[in-house]
């Protein structure tokens, strides 16, 4: 049998390691509870909460959610009960399940960021925390992640919060992917997640409105795939820090690309409105790849469409370039801009 396991940061003295790269994304999964009654969540290689903020939070006005072509638009508002109830009611449950759960923390500043940090270190069921730098930012009116220094400030003030693994998820509307990236990591990000939803609206021409309540949201699904797969792509030439590819990913096809684009992992987000056991349907595809492609662990895959790893495949008759699979004999100091 192929072996799918994953060690997501190799250079983090706890680590996250997953018995397969395949994750759920912040939002559609909600906190897991209710897809737990309907399949083993335990097969999944990790799961990512809903974004968790300092105070319950009621949401943006109806409609929150409308399809559009290959996607799905959002303005949910970042609804959640809170981190106090996420502390009492929910970690608790996460604490009893053998996967890992990642905490999604969402801040109105740097402040709360940092707070929410303080509160999850050390919480039950609590493996690691990702930072979603898409908010605004109530101080200034900006996203932090649309430039280096917010993302670099917001980053170092979580670090300084928790010793946990720690993600940076980052947004698409820029216009350096890599800049951003790499100043999050210099901050003390241990790995990064891409990429967030991109902002997006439609219009009701009866109406002569815009459709969502809140005017405008974040677009998801198949659409996003492409910009996703090519900034997963140019990260990870680039630097050498671990990966989780997200956005668009409905099949098993899907997350391959997004492997062999540099990702260690995946998230899977929108494909489980519409089949609430995609994430397990993409594990099972994966696996069904590798028997057929007679590869034998997921890390051969990892990087395999990057320039430098496809130069070491054909002078090695197949070989894993070193320094570019997470669970390769390389460096992967998470700092370095990669050469060439």
């Amino acid at each position: 049998m192929p072996n799918l396991s994953v060690e997501l940061l190799p250079g983090h003295k706890r680590g996250l390691s997953f018995s397969n790269p395949v994750m759920t994304a912040s939002g559609t999964f909600g906190n897991g509870l209710d897809y737990a009654k309907i399949f083993d969540i335990q097969r999944l290689g990790a799961i990512v909460s809903k974004a968790i903020t300092l105070r319950p939070r009621q949401g943006n006005a109806q409609p929150r959610i409308i399809e559009t072509a290959a996607g799905m638009l959002n303005s949910i508002g970042l609804q959640n009960i809170g981190v106090d109830a996420i502390l009492r009611d929910i970690a608790p449950v996460w604490a009893t399940w053998r996967v890992p759960v990642i905490a999604n923390i969402a801040g109105e500043s740097i402040a709360h960021y940092a707070e929410l940090a303080r509160r999850l270190d050390g919480a039950p069921g609590v493996s690691g925390i990702e930072i979603n730098v898409s908010c605004p930012n109530v101080e200034n009116g900006l996203e932090f992640g649309t430039d280096p220094r917010s993302a670099s400030d917001l980053t170092y003030a979580v670090r300084r919060e928790t010793d946990l693994p720690l993600l940076v998820k980052l947004g698409p509307n820029v216009t350096d992917i890599v800049g951003i990236a790499a100043a999050a990591a210099d901050a003390g990000a241990d790995g990064l997640t891409l990429i967030n939803t991109f902002p997006a609206m439609r219009i009701d021409i009866q109406a002569r409105r815009p459709t969502l309540g809140w005017g405008s949201g974040g677009l998801s699904g198949p659409a996003l795939k492409p910009i996703a797969l090519r900034m997963v792509y140019q990260v990870a030439r680039s630097l050498d820090i671990p990966i989780v590819g997200c956005g668009g990913i409905v099949s098993a096809e899907d997350a391959i690309e997004f492997m062999m684009a540099g990702a260690t992992a995946v998230q899977v987000g929108t494909a489980t409105f519409r089949n609430p056991q995609a994430p397990l349907d993409i594990i099972d595809g994966l696996e069904e790849f590798m028997q057929r492609e007679q590869i034998l662990a997921v890390r051969e895959i990892i990087g395999a469409a990057l320039p430098a790893q496809r130069e070491s495949q054909t002078n090695n008759a197949g070989g894993v370039a070193a320094g570019h699979g997470p669970q390769s004999d390389g460096a992967i100091t998470g700092r370095a801009l990669r050469p060439g």
